[in-house]
């Protein structure tokens, strides 16, 4: 199969395009008002001197459309790191040309290649157009699990209180 775009991990010069497709997944989850992420926080996080997050992105001849951002988590009962993918979007004008599922290849191949055990990541239970794409390439809900997160206040809460 011919692909007219490329898959490759990001370079500098793609933190504003990321930064843009951060906020359009934002305003597609209903929460764009929660998106306060400068481009100046996610190129430190990216490429600054103790980088703790990695992107791959999609592009075209008309430039970056479409990103996977990831950071490594570690699995205490394998023993290795896995992949948590943060954000994978792509621009609704460039769906259906296979850049969401390159994308997840591409994350798929550094786990395989660095030997981690595991690639996961969230999707909201009313996204039932991704819900969908991910089942069709074999990925398998976690529904034992429930997530929980501490935010705001509750994290300064909880946080008064440690010994």
């Amino acid at each position: 199969m011919t692909h007219s775009g490329q898959i490759r991990r990001a370079v500098p010069a793609d933190v504003p395009a990321l930064v843009g497709l951060v906020e359009d997944l934002a305003e597609y989850e209903k929460a764009r008002d929660e998106c306060t992420l400068t481009a100046e926080q996610l190129h430190t996080a990216l490429f600054g001197p103790s980088p703790a997050v990695f992107a791959h992105v999609a592009a075209d001849e008309t430039g970056v459309v479409g990103c996977a951002i990831w950071f490594l988590n570690y699995s205490t009962w394998t023993g290795v790191h896995g992949i948590y993918l943060e954000d994978l979007y792509v621009k609704p004008e460039t769906r259906g040309k296979g850049y969401g599922k390159a994308l997840l290849a591409a994350l798929a191949k550094e786990a395989a290649a660095n030997g981690y055990s595991r690639v996961d990541w969230s999707v909201l239970t009313w996204n039932t157009p991704s819900i969908e794409f991910y089942k069709s390439i074999g990925a398998n809900p976690q529904d034992e699990w429930v997530g929980y997160r501490l935010t705001g206040a509750a994290i300064d809460k909880l946080a008064a209180e440690a010994w």
